[in-house]
């Protein structure tokens, strides 16, 4: 996805060197909100621990997920997710997130999902930015089954 930068895909983020310098934004705050669903193919309840969070491009973030398998069963999920407004999805680099890794979790087993990122500082130079002061973070849960393909973010 990040190849593709389709449906509001992220980019892959810089080198640990690279975010040290980073000068933050401070004149450019952002509201973040996230949004948490599940396809109907799993039995998870899936939800943002915040609704919103306001940050500064150039400055580090941290937003917690929760999941919980509340059947008697194990299941293995997987997400993907996208960023709105779809034209800021280039700017917005997560640094460490649980997207399109398998999570088991064991039956009635609750875990918390993090998700550390940055809004790029290049985002404040970008004259399509310029009226942009709210992106939603949002994740799918998929029930992961062996030779399921996830959909491609974006039009089909």
């Amino acid at each position: 996805c990040q190849a593709t930068g389709l449906g509001g895909t992220t980019s892959a983020g810089h080198s640990a060197e690279q975010i040290e310098r980073m000068e933050p934004v401070r004149d450019r705050v952002i509201r973040v909100t996230f949004n948490a669903d599940v396809h109907s193919s799993i039995q998870w309840n899936f939800k943002p621990q915040q609704s919103e969070i306001y940050v500064v491009p150039g400055e580090t973030a941290l937003a917690f997920y929760k999941a919980k398998n509340p059947t008697d069963k194990p299941i293995i999920g997987i997400s993907t997710y996208n960023v709105i407004p779809f034209e800021a999805g280039q700017y917005f680099n997560k640094i460490q997130c649980f997207c399109f890794e398998e999570q088991r979790l064991n039956p009635q087993e609750e875990v918390d999902m993090p998700v550390f990122f940055y809004i790029d500082p290049e985002f404040v130079e970008d004259p399509k930015m310029a009226k942009v002061d709210l992106i939603t973070l949002s994740y799918t849960f998929f029930e992961a089954k062996e030779g399921q393909k996830l959909p491609l973010p974006g039009y089909q």
